[in-house]
């Protein structure tokens, strides 16, 4: 049974995981930069990386403990290597180099967003959950990507682009939003828990967007400048008309996901579908998604909470696919600020070519 070490510090995270090649998680080790980042209402870059800098070791060391297991003992290092940012992915990949060379381990770099998709393989002591088949289609929802894909096996060669936002990722305009309510950050979650207090029908209506009837494309840049318009306009003055800016503009956005994952669905003739990301999180789109599904006759796999936000075990897991394929990395390779996997949708605004 192979046992991989995974490191993950592609943004604002610091994490180290050991799985098995079977998907068993020996242990997971997660380090938020939250505090840090809140006053500025947003990641900050180098305070990221500085941050990674005096975390990373320790909790590498603490997830060893935990998996009960001495660094000679794990049988390769895995590390997310792109997407994301390049000082913090730096660190990251920087000591899993090294840890693998003082051990004579091997070193696999690791697309972070195949890590999410691979997410629901997962298998974690007292969480019993269905592990997705081959093809499916996966939405990938984060702070800082919002993609629908299709599936076909584990190894990136096989996961494919069929609609991406043409701006803004979905969680950063959660986090927008939760700002220009005075929310704090990151503003998702609050959001979340006051759109169940609220009724997204009462205050004002938004446009849903990219609503064309073939597309799979998303955009929410213009859904959170409607928001910013509305508060400009009327502000909310209590903590009804809150919730209930909130709850219309968490509405759309979920219906725009559930309506544009169904039709990838539908269009590929593909049963099982996944959601993935941080995203993946709120508790509206999981309800809403596992209803249509069913209207649909499809398969709805949905990864624990602690699977979905960012995470070591995930690049873990995806590292031990790369083994078993015989794709190693050497030392030579860098962090990179994009993803391996080909992008179809165009960014920016006007319409598209035939």
């Amino acid at each position: 049974m192979t046992r991989v070490l995974g490191i993950e510090s592609s943004c604002d995270e610091t994490a180290a995981a050991v799985v098995r090649d079977d998907g068993v998680v020996l242990s997971d080790v997660v380090r938020s930069q939250i505090v840090a980042h809140a006053p500025f209402g947003g990641v900050v870059p180098e305070l990221a990386a500085r941050d990674h800098l005096r975390a990373i070791v320790p909790v590498v060391e603490q997830a060893l403990a935990d998996a009960g297991l001495r660094l000679a003992e794990v049988d390769a290092i895995a590390v997310t290597r792109q997407p994301g940012l390049i000082g913090a992915l730096l660190v990251g990949v920087q000591v899993a180099k090294g840890l693998a060379w003082s051990v004579n381990r091997p070193f696999v770099g690791v697309d972070h967003l195949v890590g999410h998709l691979l997410s629901p393989f997962l298998r974690r002591a007292g969480l019993a959950s269905a592990q997705p088949e081959f093809p499916f289609i996966g939405l990938l929802v984060s702070g800082g990507h919002s993609a629908i894909y299709l599936c076909e096996g584990p190894e990136a060669a096989r996961i494919h682009e069929l609609g991406a936002t043409r701006d803004d990722a979905v969680g950063e305009a959660f986090d927008k939003v939760g700002k220009l309510l005075g929310l704090g950050y990151p503003g998702g979650p609050v959001i979340d828990r006051l759109a169940k207090l609220g009724d997204p029908g009462r205050s004002f209506t938004l446009t849903p967007p990219m609503a064309q009837r073939d597309s799979l494309e998303l955009s929410f840049s213009g859904l959170k400048s409607a928001v910013a318009r509305k508060i400009a306009t009327d502000p909310p003055t209590s903590d009804e008309a809150v919730a209930d800016v909130c709850a219309a503009f968490q509405r759309v956005v979920v219906e725009t996901l559930v309506t544009k994952t169904v039709r990838a669905a539908v269009r590929e003739n593909i049963v099982n579908v996944v959601i993935a990301g941080g995203v993946a999180c709120n508790s509206e789109l999981r309800a809403s998604m596992a209803a249509a599904c069913e209207r649909r006759g499809l398969r709805l796999f949905l990864p624990a909470p602690q699977n979905c936000t960012d995470n070591a075990a995930m690049i873990a897991y995806a590292g031990t696919v790369k083994l078993r394929l015989g794709q190693t990395s050497g030392f030579e390779v860098a962090p990179l600020t994009h993803t391996e996997l080909p992008r179809v949708t165009r960014k920016g605004r006007g319409p598209r070519g035939s």
